[in-house]
């Protein structure tokens, strides 16, 4: 049995998050989504709220925990095979590529990059939130469960 490790800040989930994982789950046995808890990070959702959005929006076919620390130290604690890292554009690519290198020298991790379907790769957390902020429309960018959050949170 393969595990993946989807790893992630999550805030808030968006389209293109829900597209990688639907395609993580396609491709891997047990599939891990670990919302990243960062303190020093303004995050408009709690983890826990993060954590009740991405089980509502994906059920039982992912198990979703809490993680802060190295990902390497958390990979292994989950027991995951590999960590998935979804990549939009060129920029991400040289991020992630730069971090999973340092993964695979620390543990010998190895790290999978999974480009998002097209029509989700303009969208980004940040700019959800931006466009949530001024009242734009969520149509296209987040699943209702989090459009209803985003809502609610800045009403």
């Amino acid at each position: 049995m393969t595990t993946a490790l989807c790893p992630g800040s999550f805030d808030p989930p968006t389209n293109g998050h829900v597209d990688v994982i639907n395609r993580v789950v396609s491709a891997f046995d047990r599939v891990v989504v670990s919302v990243l808890d960062n303190p020093s990070k303004n995050s408009m959702f709690s983890v826990d709220e993060r954590v009740g959005m991405i089980n509502e929006i994906h059920g039982d076919d992912v198990e979703v925990i809490v993680f802060s620390g190295l990902l390497v130290d958390h990979a292994r604690e989950v027991g995951a095979d590999v960590v998935v890292k979804g990549l939009r554009t060129v920029d991400d690519y040289e991020y992630e590529n730069q971090m999973a290198q340092m993964n695979r020298h620390l543990t010998g991790m190895e790290t999978v990059f999974m480009p998002t379907h097209p029509e989700y790769g303009f969208i980004s957390s940040s700019l959800v939130k931006e466009v949530a902020r001024l009242g734009g429309s969520m149509n296209g960018l987040v699943p209702d469960v989090v459009e209803s959050a985003l809502k609610e949170r800045l009403s």
